[in-house]
Protein backbone atom coordinates (compact mmCIF):
# COMPACT_ATOMS: atom_id res chain seq x y z
CA UNK A 1 0.00 0.00 0.00
CA UNK A 2 1.54 3.60 -0.64
CA UNK A 3 -1.25 4.93 1.74
CA UNK A 4 0.92 8.35 4.34
CA UNK A 5 0.58 6.96 7.79
CA UNK A 6 2.40 10.18 8.94
CA UNK A 7 -0.26 12.85 10.27
CA UNK A 8 -1.97 15.13 7.66
CA UNK A 9 -0.54 18.18 7.55
CA UNK A 10 -3.05 19.06 5.26
CA UNK A 11 -5.25 20.21 8.27
CA UNK A 12 -2.66 22.12 9.82
CA UNK A 13 -3.08 25.86 9.39
CA UNK A 14 -0.52 27.55 7.43
CA UNK A 15 2.01 29.32 10.25
CA UNK A 16 1.24 25.31 12.19
CA UNK A 17 2.44 24.01 8.89
CA UNK A 18 5.77 26.47 8.58
CA UNK A 19 7.09 26.02 11.93
CA UNK A 20 6.53 22.48 12.15
CA UNK A 21 8.55 21.97 8.97
CA UNK A 22 11.00 24.68 10.29
CA UNK A 23 11.40 22.60 13.80
CA UNK A 24 11.80 19.49 11.93
CA UNK A 25 14.88 20.99 9.93
CA UNK A 26 16.23 23.01 12.26
CA UNK A 27 17.06 19.69 14.69
CA UNK A 28 17.52 17.61 11.64
CA UNK A 29 18.97 19.29 8.47
CA UNK A 30 22.66 18.24 8.84
CA UNK A 31 24.79 21.63 9.00
CA UNK A 32 27.39 20.10 6.45
CA UNK A 33 24.62 20.91 3.81
CA UNK A 34 23.77 24.91 4.67
CA UNK A 35 24.35 27.27 2.74
CA UNK A 36 26.81 25.20 -0.24
CA UNK A 37 28.22 26.90 -3.63
CA UNK A 38 27.51 23.52 -5.30
CA UNK A 39 23.66 23.84 -4.98
CA UNK A 40 22.65 20.47 -5.72
CA UNK A 41 23.08 17.04 -3.53
CA UNK A 42 23.89 14.05 -5.78
CA UNK A 43 24.18 10.17 -5.01
CA UNK A 44 24.87 8.79 -1.92
CA UNK A 45 23.92 12.30 0.14
CA UNK A 46 20.30 12.89 -2.19
CA UNK A 47 19.19 9.17 -1.01
CA UNK A 48 20.39 10.21 2.11
CA UNK A 49 18.47 13.35 2.33
CA UNK A 50 14.94 11.71 0.71
CA UNK A 51 14.95 9.23 3.11
CA UNK A 52 15.44 11.47 6.14
CA UNK A 53 12.28 13.31 4.61
CA UNK A 54 10.53 9.80 4.21
CA UNK A 55 11.04 9.30 7.25
CA UNK A 56 10.31 11.94 9.00
CA UNK A 57 6.84 12.43 6.66
CA UNK A 58 7.98 15.35 4.72
CA UNK A 59 8.13 13.60 1.19
CA UNK A 60 6.69 14.72 -1.83
CA UNK A 61 4.25 17.56 -0.45
CA UNK A 62 2.80 17.61 -3.96
CA UNK A 63 1.74 14.30 -3.94
CA UNK A 64 -1.90 12.91 -2.99
CA UNK A 65 -1.79 11.04 0.53
CA UNK A 66 -3.18 8.28 -1.41
CA UNK A 67 -0.08 7.62 -3.04
CA UNK A 68 2.15 7.96 -0.12
CA UNK A 69 2.61 12.11 -0.85
CA UNK A 70 1.70 14.57 2.29
CA UNK A 71 -1.00 16.33 0.29
CA UNK A 72 -0.50 19.85 0.51
CA UNK A 73 -1.69 22.39 -1.39
CA UNK A 74 0.00 25.20 -3.66
CA UNK A 75 0.30 27.19 -0.74
CA UNK A 76 1.71 25.10 1.49
CA UNK A 77 4.16 23.47 -1.38
CA UNK A 78 5.52 27.23 -1.22
CA UNK A 79 5.90 27.40 2.42
CA UNK A 80 7.66 24.15 2.49
CA UNK A 81 10.17 25.38 -0.21
CA UNK A 82 10.31 28.84 1.72
CA UNK A 83 11.32 26.91 4.62
CA UNK A 84 14.06 24.58 2.72
CA UNK A 85 15.50 28.34 1.38
CA UNK A 86 15.27 30.13 4.58
CA UNK A 87 17.61 27.30 6.79
CA UNK A 88 19.98 27.07 4.02
CA UNK A 89 19.49 23.73 2.08
CA UNK A 90 21.35 22.71 -0.79
CA UNK A 91 19.02 22.14 -3.39
CA UNK A 92 17.98 18.44 -5.36
CA UNK A 93 16.96 17.19 -8.63
CA UNK A 94 14.60 14.69 -7.36
CA UNK A 95 13.56 14.62 -10.82
CA UNK A 96 12.04 10.92 -9.96
CA UNK A 97 9.25 12.82 -7.19
CA UNK A 98 9.04 16.46 -8.84
CA UNK A 99 8.63 15.17 -12.54
CA UNK A 100 8.08 11.30 -13.48
CA UNK A 101 6.00 10.43 -10.15
CA UNK A 102 3.35 13.43 -10.40
CA UNK A 103 3.45 12.30 -14.36
CA UNK A 104 2.36 8.67 -12.98
CA UNK A 105 -0.04 9.39 -10.95
CA UNK A 106 -1.67 11.52 -13.09
CA UNK A 107 -1.11 9.40 -16.43
CA UNK A 108 0.32 5.99 -15.51
CA UNK A 109 -1.04 2.54 -15.17
CA UNK A 110 -2.13 0.60 -11.48
CA UNK A 111 0.73 -1.71 -11.89
CA UNK A 112 3.58 1.30 -13.07
CA UNK A 113 1.92 3.51 -10.14
CA UNK A 114 2.64 -0.01 -8.11
CA UNK A 115 6.08 -0.26 -9.14
CA UNK A 116 7.80 2.99 -9.26
CA UNK A 117 6.32 5.50 -6.15
CA UNK A 118 7.55 3.40 -3.49
CA UNK A 119 10.99 3.60 -4.50
CA UNK A 120 10.43 7.08 -5.51
CA UNK A 121 9.29 7.90 -2.17
CA UNK A 122 11.77 6.30 0.29
CA UNK A 123 14.74 7.33 -2.05
CA UNK A 124 16.14 4.19 -3.15
CA UNK A 125 15.88 4.89 -6.47
CA UNK A 126 17.21 8.30 -8.50
CA UNK A 127 15.92 9.33 -11.77
CA UNK A 128 17.21 11.44 -14.54
CA UNK A 129 15.48 12.81 -17.54
CA UNK A 130 15.94 12.46 -21.11
CA UNK A 131 14.55 14.69 -23.22
CA UNK A 132 16.91 17.03 -25.27
CA UNK A 133 19.31 15.65 -27.94
CA UNK A 134 22.52 17.23 -29.84
CA UNK A 135 20.38 18.63 -32.38
CA UNK A 136 16.96 18.99 -30.26
CA UNK A 137 17.37 21.27 -27.27
CA UNK A 138 14.61 24.13 -27.82
CA UNK A 139 13.08 22.40 -30.84
CA UNK A 140 12.44 19.47 -28.47
CA UNK A 141 10.10 18.25 -31.01
CA UNK A 142 12.79 17.59 -33.56
CA UNK A 143 14.24 14.67 -31.56
CA UNK A 144 15.65 11.17 -33.18
CA UNK A 145 15.62 8.89 -30.60
CA UNK A 146 13.55 5.70 -31.85
CA UNK A 147 11.76 3.16 -30.07
CA UNK A 148 10.38 0.19 -32.17
CA UNK A 149 8.55 -2.45 -31.07
CA UNK A 150 9.80 -5.38 -31.66
CA UNK A 151 6.81 -8.17 -30.31
CA UNK A 152 6.22 -7.27 -26.73
CA UNK A 153 9.75 -5.03 -26.35
CA UNK A 154 10.31 -1.60 -27.83
CA UNK A 155 13.79 -1.44 -28.70
CA UNK A 156 16.12 1.94 -28.21
CA UNK A 157 18.36 3.72 -30.42
CA UNK A 158 19.29 7.37 -30.71
CA UNK A 159 21.35 9.79 -27.87
CA UNK A 160 20.35 12.52 -25.42
CA UNK A 161 22.44 14.96 -23.62
CA UNK A 162 22.59 17.66 -21.02
CA UNK A 163 20.79 14.56 -19.26
CA UNK A 164 21.32 15.86 -15.02
CA UNK A 165 22.23 13.62 -12.98
CA UNK A 166 22.56 10.85 -15.23
CA UNK A 167 26.07 9.56 -13.67
CA UNK A 168 24.25 9.33 -10.27
CA UNK A 169 21.02 7.69 -11.60
CA UNK A 170 19.57 4.20 -11.16
CA UNK A 171 16.24 4.58 -14.06
CA UNK A 172 15.60 6.93 -16.76
CA UNK A 173 12.55 8.27 -18.53
CA UNK A 174 13.02 9.68 -21.77
CA UNK A 175 11.26 10.95 -25.14
CA UNK A 176 11.55 8.70 -28.02
CA UNK A 177 9.77 8.93 -31.47
CA UNK A 178 7.32 5.84 -31.89
CA UNK A 179 5.85 6.92 -35.39
CA UNK A 180 7.80 8.11 -38.13
CA UNK A 181 5.26 8.67 -40.31
CA UNK A 182 3.27 10.79 -38.11
CA UNK A 183 2.52 13.97 -40.02
CA UNK A 184 3.69 16.24 -37.25
CA UNK A 185 6.91 15.37 -35.34
CA UNK A 186 4.92 16.00 -31.64
CA UNK A 187 2.62 13.23 -33.18
CA UNK A 188 5.18 10.43 -32.98
CA UNK A 189 6.66 11.18 -30.16
CA UNK A 190 6.45 8.44 -26.67
CA UNK A 191 7.66 8.75 -22.89
CA UNK A 192 8.95 5.57 -21.86
CA UNK A 193 10.80 4.12 -18.78
CA UNK A 194 14.16 2.49 -18.90
CA UNK A 195 14.15 0.51 -15.54
CA UNK A 196 18.15 0.02 -15.68
CA UNK A 197 20.82 2.45 -16.32
CA UNK A 198 23.39 -0.11 -16.28
CA UNK A 199 21.76 -2.34 -18.94
CA UNK A 200 23.45 -3.69 -21.80
CA UNK A 201 23.11 -1.14 -24.46
CA UNK A 202 23.40 1.76 -21.80
CA UNK A 203 27.03 3.67 -22.03
CA UNK A 204 26.44 6.91 -19.67
CA UNK A 205 29.03 9.53 -20.76
CA UNK A 206 30.00 11.75 -18.18
CA UNK A 207 30.31 16.11 -18.91
CA UNK A 208 32.13 17.88 -16.49
CA UNK A 209 30.20 22.16 -16.77
CA UNK A 210 31.87 25.03 -16.10
CA UNK A 211 32.24 24.56 -12.46
CA UNK A 212 34.58 21.51 -12.81
CA UNK A 213 31.29 19.22 -11.70
CA UNK A 214 29.93 16.28 -13.33
CA UNK A 215 26.66 16.71 -12.89
CA UNK A 216 25.72 16.10 -16.58
CA UNK A 217 25.93 13.55 -18.91
CA UNK A 218 25.51 12.37 -22.79
CA UNK A 219 23.55 9.00 -22.44
CA UNK A 220 23.63 6.78 -25.19
CA UNK A 221 21.20 3.74 -26.49
CA UNK A 222 22.47 1.03 -28.57
CA UNK A 223 19.42 -1.26 -29.23
CA UNK A 224 18.37 -1.31 -25.51
CA UNK A 225 15.15 -3.67 -24.77
CA UNK A 226 12.47 -2.82 -22.32
CA UNK A 227 8.98 -4.02 -22.03
CA UNK A 228 6.25 -2.23 -24.26
CA UNK A 229 4.76 -1.53 -20.83
CA UNK A 230 7.01 0.80 -19.88
CA UNK A 231 5.45 3.29 -22.47
CA UNK A 232 3.67 5.96 -19.83
CA UNK A 233 0.16 7.02 -20.87
CA UNK A 234 -0.54 6.41 -24.30
CA UNK A 235 1.98 5.27 -27.50
CA UNK A 236 2.75 8.54 -29.22
CA UNK A 237 1.13 10.62 -27.17
CA UNK A 238 4.16 11.40 -24.76
CA UNK A 239 4.81 15.05 -26.33
CA UNK A 240 1.05 16.26 -24.56
CA UNK A 241 2.83 14.48 -21.49
CA UNK A 242 5.96 16.13 -21.50
CA UNK A 243 4.34 19.59 -21.67
CA UNK A 244 2.39 19.01 -18.83
CA UNK A 245 5.02 17.65 -17.16
CA UNK A 246 7.23 20.21 -17.73
CA UNK A 247 4.17 22.74 -16.75
CA UNK A 248 4.72 21.41 -13.19
CA UNK A 249 8.40 22.59 -12.20
CA UNK A 250 8.19 26.23 -13.72
CA UNK A 251 7.07 27.82 -10.54
CA UNK A 252 9.57 26.48 -8.28
CA UNK A 253 12.18 27.10 -11.15
CA UNK A 254 11.02 30.55 -11.35
CA UNK A 255 11.90 31.04 -7.20
CA UNK A 256 13.94 33.94 -6.04
CA UNK A 257 16.35 31.77 -4.49
CA UNK A 258 19.44 31.74 -6.10
CA UNK A 259 19.34 35.44 -6.79
CA UNK A 260 18.88 36.03 -2.73
CA UNK A 261 21.98 33.37 -2.15
CA UNK A 262 24.18 35.10 -4.39
CA UNK A 263 23.08 38.72 -3.31
CA UNK A 264 23.73 37.46 0.26
CA UNK A 265 26.90 36.84 -0.68
CA UNK A 266 27.50 40.48 -2.74
CA UNK A 267 26.69 42.05 0.70
CA UNK A 268 29.09 39.97 2.60
CA UNK A 269 32.09 40.58 0.05
CA UNK A 270 31.29 44.05 0.17
CA UNK A 271 31.87 44.48 4.05
CA UNK A 272 34.70 42.24 4.50
CA UNK A 273 36.04 43.99 1.08
CA UNK A 274 35.63 47.36 3.52
CA UNK A 275 33.60 49.14 0.29
CA UNK A 276 30.45 50.09 2.03
CA UNK A 277 31.38 53.43 1.12
CA UNK A 278 32.50 53.36 -2.25
CA UNK A 279 29.99 54.98 -4.28
CA UNK A 280 30.35 52.97 -7.18
CA UNK A 281 30.18 49.79 -5.18
CA UNK A 282 27.20 51.14 -4.07
CA UNK A 283 25.72 51.95 -6.86
CA UNK A 284 26.00 48.39 -8.28
CA UNK A 285 24.43 46.77 -5.06
CA UNK A 286 22.04 49.53 -5.09
CA UNK A 287 21.13 47.83 -8.57
CA UNK A 288 21.21 44.31 -7.68
CA UNK A 289 19.26 45.32 -4.81
CA UNK A 290 16.13 46.55 -6.83
CA UNK A 291 16.79 44.00 -9.67
CA UNK A 292 16.21 40.96 -6.24
CA UNK A 293 13.01 42.76 -5.01
CA UNK A 294 11.38 43.23 -8.34
CA UNK A 295 11.75 39.46 -8.41
CA UNK A 296 10.66 38.91 -5.03
CA UNK A 297 7.33 40.97 -5.81
CA UNK A 298 7.02 39.17 -8.96
CA UNK A 299 7.26 36.17 -8.00
CA UNK A 300 4.79 36.35 -5.11
CA UNK A 301 1.88 37.84 -7.55
CA UNK A 302 2.85 34.98 -9.71
CA UNK A 303 2.47 32.25 -6.64
CA UNK A 304 -0.80 34.27 -5.80
CA UNK A 305 -2.23 33.39 -9.06
CA UNK A 306 -1.47 30.14 -9.77
CA UNK A 307 -3.29 29.72 -5.70
CA UNK A 308 -6.10 31.13 -7.71
CA UNK A 309 -5.92 28.79 -10.24
CA UNK A 310 -5.56 31.95 -13.17
CA UNK A 311 -1.60 31.05 -13.85
CA UNK A 312 -1.00 30.80 -17.50
CA UNK A 313 2.05 29.55 -19.51
CA UNK A 314 3.22 33.05 -20.13
CA UNK A 315 2.60 33.93 -16.36
CA UNK A 316 5.20 30.75 -15.33
CA UNK A 317 7.39 31.91 -18.78
CA UNK A 318 7.83 35.17 -17.03
CA UNK A 319 8.75 34.30 -14.11
CA UNK A 320 11.55 31.90 -15.40
CA UNK A 321 13.26 34.87 -17.48
CA UNK A 322 13.02 36.68 -14.76
CA UNK A 323 14.65 34.45 -12.28
CA UNK A 324 17.03 32.88 -14.21
CA UNK A 325 18.09 36.63 -15.86
CA UNK A 326 18.06 37.73 -12.28
CA UNK A 327 20.61 35.22 -11.24
CA UNK A 328 23.22 35.80 -13.43
CA UNK A 329 23.39 39.49 -13.27
CA UNK A 330 23.57 39.77 -10.02
CA UNK A 331 26.67 37.05 -10.27
CA UNK A 332 28.05 39.51 -12.92
CA UNK A 333 27.73 42.03 -9.96
CA UNK A 334 29.55 39.53 -7.73
CA UNK A 335 32.58 39.08 -10.07
CA UNK A 336 32.24 43.02 -10.71
CA UNK A 337 32.83 44.19 -7.05
CA UNK A 338 35.33 41.18 -6.58
CA UNK A 339 37.76 42.96 -9.08
CA UNK A 340 41.31 40.71 -9.38
CA UNK A 341 39.59 38.09 -6.40
CA UNK A 342 36.24 37.74 -8.70
CA UNK A 343 38.98 35.43 -11.35
CA UNK A 344 40.60 33.38 -8.26
CA UNK A 345 39.02 29.41 -8.51
CA UNK A 346 38.13 28.38 -5.05
CA UNK A 347 38.28 30.97 -2.03
CA UNK A 348 39.64 34.37 -2.52
CA UNK A 349 42.58 35.34 -0.68
CA UNK A 350 40.38 37.62 1.52
CA UNK A 351 40.90 36.56 5.74
CA UNK A 352 37.54 35.76 6.92
CA UNK A 353 35.66 35.07 3.02
CA UNK A 354 34.93 31.32 2.66
CA UNK A 355 32.80 31.50 -0.49
CA UNK A 356 33.76 30.79 -4.09
CA UNK A 357 32.82 33.86 -6.09
CA UNK A 358 33.48 32.47 -9.22
CA UNK A 359 31.89 29.63 -8.80
CA UNK A 360 28.38 31.48 -8.38
CA UNK A 361 29.31 33.03 -11.95
CA UNK A 362 29.75 29.62 -13.58
CA UNK A 363 26.47 28.47 -11.87
CA UNK A 364 24.71 31.21 -12.75
CA UNK A 365 25.64 30.76 -16.82
CA UNK A 366 23.22 27.92 -17.70
CA UNK A 367 20.82 29.00 -15.78
CA UNK A 368 19.39 30.67 -18.50
CA UNK A 369 18.73 27.49 -20.42
CA UNK A 370 17.86 24.75 -18.25
CA UNK A 371 14.09 24.49 -17.62
CA UNK A 372 13.61 26.63 -20.58
CA UNK A 373 16.12 28.71 -22.49
CA UNK A 374 15.93 32.65 -22.27
CA UNK A 375 14.60 32.83 -25.74
CA UNK A 376 12.24 29.93 -26.15
CA UNK A 377 10.23 31.62 -23.21
CA UNK A 378 10.05 35.02 -24.36
CA UNK A 379 9.07 33.41 -27.84
CA UNK A 380 6.22 32.15 -25.90
CA UNK A 381 5.18 35.55 -24.31
CA UNK A 382 5.62 37.44 -27.31
CA UNK A 383 3.02 35.04 -29.11
CA UNK A 384 1.03 35.13 -26.22
CA UNK A 385 0.39 38.68 -26.44
CA UNK A 386 1.14 39.58 -30.57
CA UNK A 387 -0.69 36.40 -31.56
CA UNK A 388 1.18 33.30 -33.40
CA UNK A 389 2.98 35.24 -36.25
CA UNK A 390 5.21 37.14 -33.46
CA UNK A 391 9.17 36.27 -34.57
CA UNK A 392 11.39 35.79 -32.55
Amino acid sequence: MLENNHKDMSVLSDDEFRMKFRNWLETTYPDEWKNPVVFRLHGAEETRWLRMLYDGGFRCPGWPRKYGGMGLGLRKQLIYHEELERIGAARNVDTGATLLGATIIRHGTDAQKQKYLPEVLNGDCLWCQGFSEPNAGSDLASLKTTAVLDGDEYVINGTKIWTTMAPFSHKIFLLARTDMNAPRPQQGISMLIVDDMKQEGMIVRSITNLNGEAEFAQVFFDDVRIPATNVIYKVNKGWDVAKAMLGDERIFIGSPSLANQTFTVLEELISQMGKETDELFKAEVAKAFCDLNDLRALFAQVCDAAIRGVADGKTYSTIKVQASETFKRISDTLINVAQEYGASVGHPDLDGFEKDILAFFLIARPSTIYGGASEVQKTIIARDIFGPLAKR
